[in-house]
């Protein structure tokens, strides 16, 4: 098994098993820079990441080139993802926020 599916199984119900943060806590705001980072950091092509959750290889490339931003489960996951692979990241800023160090 790889290194990347070996963080990446049974995280699919992990994101539904997750507790939601009710203490007010801001959840990451993926941007760009930060798929394709975790994504390298992972050893994954763009297709091999979009196996690993469930989308497709255009999808990621979109994320990483900026034109759309995972959101909802895609957000989680790779939250969850980053957290099991000692991924360091930092929080984006949504929009209308400031950015905050974590």
């Amino acid at each position: 098994m790889s290194f990347a599916t070996a963080y990446l199984t049974g995280l699919h119900a992990s994101v539904y098993a997750s507790p939601v943060d009710k203490s007010g806590r801001r959840r990451p705001v993926w941007n760009a820079a930060g798929v394709r980072a975790l994504r390298r950091h992972l050893g994954l092509t763009q297709q091999e990441l979009a196996d690993e959750l469930g989308t497709r290889q255009q999808t990621i490339s979109e994320w990483e080139r900026g034109l759309y931003r995972p959101r909802g489960a895609s957000a989680r996951l790779l939250t969850l993802v980053a957290e099991r692979a000692d991924f360091a990241y930092q929080a984006a800023p949504g929009e209308g926020e400031e950015s905050h160090a974590p």
